[in-house]
């Protein structure tokens, strides 16, 4: 456990991002594979909206973006 105050308060700080961060890339996890398994067009725009909300945060890198929108397109378009 921290000593510090500040140690302290960094240590809850770090907490609630974690849970936010979380819920951030689970939300990208889920739309995702919903649309590889249904290929619906509402599903592929939740999934593009929440890819975009991680890169901003930093918490997916740009090009792992580019990856999984790439996968979503074209299970899209396969439909």
């Amino acid at each position: 456990m921290p000593i510090l105050k500040s140690a302290k308060k960094a240590l809850r700080s770090s907490e609630r991002k974690r849970v936010i961060n979380r819920r951030v890339k689970s939300q990208v996890k889920t739309y995702c594979d919903k649309v590889k398994k249904t290929a619906d067009v509402k599903d592929a725009n939740k999934a593009y909206s929440a890819i975009d909300k991680a890169v901003k945060k930093n918490l997916i890198h740009r090009n792992k973006a580019a990856r999984l929108k790439s996968q979503v397109a074209k299970k899209v378009a396969k439909k």
